[in-house]
């Protein structure tokens, strides 16, 4: 135990070292920027904060039991055989009428609705931290559609600037194929840093609204953290999204903790007609900042939703429940509650208002 030991907290020096240095940690808003922020009623003496207190003193806790969870081989915390997805090429560059939506895991979805191209959390990148040795390898090895076979997209959406939604190299590889960048307070000094020109970045607190193309995107709360490196925590902003239509109305959890945001946003946007829930990589010790299962069954009634489709689930390992657990649980609470669940598998494409939704156990 003791070597193992020594090996964590190598592998945590070297890591903490490489970062200093990186362009894959981004950049700090400056200060004058931050100067801004003071304006929003989330930032107090320096930091973001929450509508409702979270507890964060077992973080270091949480890193050493993902460093852990590495080589202690516990079963079943990620699939023994590549899962199955649906190349989306064709359907993509020419997609069908109303309004579509397509899964590429973890919390990234491409949305296309009155016409307008949406990529929501594009994280695509093969490991869930910059650093292989220190991150979750992605089950596929291959996406439903490469980067550079994407046609134009309107706008992007980020909900925070933690890694496993926010990748540096995804971004670069996108930066041409994009109209514009819609983030959280701060988030753009990342994107500014990786070669985004400033014009293409738009910066929301919560509550905010623009139409574009007759869509209303509005940023809503959350309940979650931020930062990329030691001296950075909480110094942008966190949200999740709305994205209505002529016809649709879409909300998009982002990662958050179970809270009474959700019923306002129900009261104020809803109801959806589809609801993207996280749901996964739960754990005791970031129980405020993420959901369990059960809590994004009732947020989804919270925000008054009609469909739920699952994710943050089935693409990287960052907890210690088996990798299946989370759509299980997830769909035994549904049942009890009468909610109804879309299962698509990654590449697989959603259409709304359909009278069928995609609800096979791919994953058995």
């Amino acid at each position: 135990m003791k070597w193992i030991l020594m090996v964590l907290i190598g592998m945590v020096v070297i890591a903490i070292m490489i970062i200093k240095f990186c362009s894959f940690l981004g950049r700090k808003p400056s200060p004058e920027k931050a100067k801004t922020f003071h304006k929003s009623q989330n930032f107090r003496n320096g930091k973001f904060v929450n509508q409702t207190p979270v507890d964060t003193s077992k973080s270091i806790k949480g890193v050493f039991a993902v460093l852990w969870g590495k080589v202690s081989k516990q079963p079943r915390l990620r699939p023994d055989y590549e899962i199955p997805i649906k190349s989306i090429n064709e359907r993509l560059v020419n997609p069908i009428e109303g309004t579509t939506l397509t899964w590429f895991g973890h919390s990234a979805f491409l949305l296309v609705m009155n016409g307008t191209t949406i990529l929501l959390d594009p994280m695509f990148g093969k490991y869930s931290f910059p650093i292989p040795l220190f991150g979750s390898k992605r089950y596929n090895e291959k996406l439903p559609m490469e980067i550079e076979q994407f046609p134009h997209i309107d706008v992007v959406l980020i909900s925070h600037d933690h890694y496993d939604h926010l990748d540096e190299i995804s971004i670069k590889k996108l930066k041409d194929k994009v109209t514009l960048f819609c983030v959280p307070l701060g988030v753009g000094s990342h994107l500014e840093r990786w070669g985004i020109d400033p014009h293409k970045i738009k910066e929301y607190d919560w509550w905010d609204e623009m139409n574009m193309k007759g869509l209303v995107l509005a940023a809503t709360p959350a309940i979650h953290t931020s930062g990329r490196g030691k001296s950075d925590s909480n110094t942008t902003l966190w949200c999740s999204w709305v994205i209505k239509g002529k016809q649709t109305k879409l909300y998009f959890s982002g990662d958050s903790g179970y809270g009474p945001h959700f019923k306002q946003i129900g009261r104020q946007y809803g109801p959806f007609d589809i609801t993207l829930m996280q749901c996964g990589q739960y754990d005791e010790r970031w129980a405020t900042t993420h959901m369990y299962p059960e809590q994004a069954i009732q947020a989804h009634l919270d925000v008054q939703g009609k469909v739920m489709i699952p994710m943050h689930w089935g693409t990287f390992t960052l907890a210690f429940h088996d990798w299946t657990e989370p759509i299980e649980r997830v769909l035994l609470a549904a049942r009890d509650q009468g909610v109804e669940i879309s299962t698509p598998r990654i590449g697989e494409m959603v259409r709304v208002h359909a009278n069928m939704y995609p609800d096979s156990p791919w994953w058995k």
